[in-house]
């Protein structure tokens, strides 16, 4: 079984590096968009921020560390959330691209994808007629020939680069029953350490379908295979995301919402920010009855460095 817990960790994942800015107007991308609503989210209940940049004149997902400097200042400045970067960055990225900014910042937390994938959203490019950007069709087409590389050589390089160098925790992305194994043989090769947070992820095309069977069997799987030394995380893209982390919750599980995952409020209803997603699970979680993590309670749980031991 999964770590017993008394409280629901809350992540907020901004902006991502697949919606594009014609999806959505809410969708931010200059980082005094993404440090507002990062901020907002926290104050709505968040305590972990899953961060990406873009390029602020057009919202192309970028790397620059340069960028993620202008937002990562005031996030930390105002909040006492754990900060958590992507090592997957955006199509076409690099493993080297993906970890430059990683690699500059030493965060408390970074993600890292637990295996090599298709990972799709070609179909959303037929949805819309006209384009904020011209870069936005072309990028979502070429989501179709695109495979999401993550190696156990990729693996390991970036859990000996930040995680034993840097003291770096990761958020262990899982997108299949497959990903469970992997982590399980990457923790047979001592590579990291417990406790874990295992973030399983339902929904993306490419990956394990957002059916409530495969919630139960992900959970099962990952109960087998790491016992009690894993905190068990959930995320589900589109219409499923808070069905999903709403039953996550109620099995004793935590949760990620934001416009990375997701774009809307309700059905045909668009979120006007991360933080109203975040203030809608948060109301769920408390409306069974249940707590939700403050930032130092995670820090705690997943034994962290802090706040005064990342490089920014």
């Amino acid at each position: 079984m999964a770590k017993k817990q008394k409280k629901v960790i809350i992540t907020a994942a901004i902006t991502g590096g697949i919606h594009t800015p014609t999806m959505s107007d809410a969708l931010p991308y200059t980082p005094k968009q993404i440090a507002r609503q990062a901020i907002d989210s926290v104050k709505a209940g968040a305590s972990i921020i899953h961060l990406h940049a873009r390029k602020p004149q057009n919202g192309m997902p970028t790397g620059d560390p340069e960028i993620y400097k202008q937002f990562l200042l005031p996030i930390k400045e105002e909040t006492d959330a754990i900060i958590n970067m992507t090592t997957g960055g955006g199509l076409n990225m690099t493993v080297e691209q993906r970890l430059e900014a990683p690699l500059r910042f030493k965060p408390e937390m970074t993600s890292l994808n637990m295996g090599s994938m298709n990972f799709a959203l070609y179909p959303l490019a037929s949805k819309y007629k006209t384009w904020k950007f011209d870069w936005e069709k072309p990028f979502l087409e070429a989501s179709s020939d695109f495979i999401f590389r993550n190696t156990f050589a990729d693996i390991k390089y970036i859990s000996e680069r930040l995680g034993k160098e840097h003291g770096v925790r990761f958020e262990l992305e899982c997108y299949d029953v497959g990903h469970l194994y992997n982590l399980a043989h990457v923790i047979d090769m001592g590579w990291i350490k417990p406790p874990f947070f295992i973030q399983t992820i339902f929904g993306v095309l490419g990956a394990i379908g957002a059916d409530p069977e495969n919630l139960m069997f992900m959970k099962q799987t990952a109960d087998k295979l790491f016992g009690n030394d894993y905190y068990w995380s959930v995320l589900a893209a589109g219409r499923a995301q808070i069905p999903f982390t709403t039953q996550a919750a109620s099995m004793g599980g935590n949760v990620r919402v934001g416009l990375e995952d997701n774009l809307y409020i309700a059905k045909a209803k668009l979120a006007k920010d991360n933080a109203e997603l975040v203030t809608k699970i948060r109301a769920l979680i408390e409306g069974l009855g249940l707590q939700v993590a403050s930032p130092d309670d995670v820090r705690a749980m997943l034994e962290l460095k802090g706040q005064n031991n990342v490089g920014f």
